[in-house]
């Protein structure tokens, strides 16, 4: 059989299981990587030393690299044998200001911790740039992995997204996964088409009354219990005011005063929460119905509310027909009793949704818990998860695995185009 840029039929040639077994073969060195990111977490979008340790995983593969300005990033080509489309792969690298409380012997003790899995995403993804590199003359296009520094709250994906990450290999990506580990039975993977996870916004309201003393409320215009009476009514908001099966989820985290010591009424009082929707239209109605709600409590108290409503990540939106064939592929390659659908949206959030605003792609949880069940009870965040890092294996070849079905699917979507061109041309 000969192969041609039009009909690249090398392509198919790939194996599910050939890919996992190869993934599993390199586990322990997949494994090592991911201890020495654990070890030492770096923060935000300034991680030079998980950016050297990339980068030295990647030597020797061939792959067309540069580096972030703005941040930290990491960008790999791989190109394939023949043309055809890119696929993105995402791994995040960033860790969590935490003071790590695991025993682990490979344990952080900087002040930071990777409390949310993105040690094993990297290298992870590191193990799918391996898997890819020793096929690429199966590959009909390119294959661009992502090494996002900056996902907790900095935005790291909008920040490479503008440094001209979707432009880098000259097309644009035409797909784009990425996985998160979560705790829960280990190797199972969960996803659904639509939102899988929740934009995250930040509220604050700043309410201006008038100061005085603690022993005279009538003399003064006292913010506080307005405020809890505001506290109060955003509950009351949420509950009412959006569908239970489109939910909203809005926790007020902080509360505090202009006053310096306790017999004081303060001037101004000032809450601030976080907000987690799933849609867009849920953000446009929180734009328009919070200033109302705040302003009028406050000006019910004879006093003044400034509301600051900033979205920080959008929702993250899975395509459907990506999301069908990427829990096709899962199944194929993990087995099919492992691959569950996701009933509903988790409510944490994801900055790959800048990248899903943009690109066809699916965003899917990899579950890693311990089999220790006395450490299963910690979750993403805590001082004290674990995740079993015997994942890698099914994170390279999960990765790898997509990437590599979808630019077959792309090589055979090209050929029947081209076939049909010359038909009716």
């Amino acid at each position: 059989m000969t192969t041609s840029p039009t009909h690249p039929e090398a392509a198919e040639t790939r194996s599910d299981g050939e890919l996992a077994a190869e993934a599993r073969e390199m586990l322990p060195e997949l494994v090592a990587l991911r201890r020495r990111l654990h070890a030492d977490p770096e923060l935000g979008l300034d991680t030079p030393r998980t950016q050297r340790r990339v980068l030295e995983a990647l030597d020797g593969l061939g792959l067309e690299i540069t580096t972030g300005a703005a941040a930290t990033s990491v960008v790999a080509v791989l190109r394939g044998a023949l043309p055809g489309p890119t696929v993105l792969l995402r791994g995040d690298m960033d860790g969590l200001p935490l003071d790590e409380d695991t025993g682990l012997d490979f344990a952080a003790e900087n002040g930071a911790m990777h409390a949310c899995g993105h040690d094993l995403h990297t290298a992870g993804l590191v193990g799918a740039a391996r898997l890819l590199a020793a096929r690429r003359d199966e590959l009909a296009g390119d294959v661009l992995f992502m090494f996002q520094p900056g996902e907790e709250g900095a935005g790291g994906a909008q920040v490479m997204i503008d440094e001209g990450l979707l432009d880098t290999t000259g097309s644009r990506p035409e797909a784009a996964y990425a996985l998160h580990v979560a705790p829960g039975p280990r190797g199972v993977v969960a996803t659904r088409p639509g939102a899988a996870m929740a934009g995250s916004s930040s509220l604050t309201i700043t309410v201006r009354g008038r100061g005085g003393h603690g022993s005279q409320p009538h003399r003064a215009q006292d913010p506080v219990p307005t405020a809890a009476e505001i506290v109060q009514a955003l509950q009351t908001m949420v509950a009412r005011r959006f569908d239970a099966f489109e939910p909203v989820v809005l926790s007020v985290t902080q509360l505090s005063t202009d006053a310096g010591v306790v017999n004081i009424i303060p001037d101004t009082a000032t809450l601030q929460a976080t907000v987690r929707t799933t849609s867009e239209a849920a953000v446009e109605q929180l734009r328009e119905e919070l200033p109302r709600l705040a302003e009028g409590i406050a000006s019910a108290h004879g006093m003044s509310a400034e509301v600051d409503f900033e979205v920080l990540y959008p929702p993250t939106i899975n395509d459907a027909a990506r999301t069908a064939e990427c829990l096709d592929v899962l199944r194929e390659t993990l087995g099919a009793e492992r691959v569950v659908s996701m009933d509903r949206a988790a409510m944490g959030s994801e900055d790959f949704a800048f990248v899903l605003q943009q690109v066809p792609g699916t965003f899917f949880m990899l579950l890693a818990g311990p089999e220790d069940p006395q450490a299963s009870g910690e979750v993403n965040h805590s001082p004290r998860v674990i995740f079993d890092d015997s994942v890698l294996a099914e994170a390279a070849a999960a990765l790898a695995t997509l990437a590599h079905a979808r630019l077959a699917a792309g090589a055979s979507d090209s050929a029947v185009s081209g076939d049909v061109s010359a038909t009716t041309g």
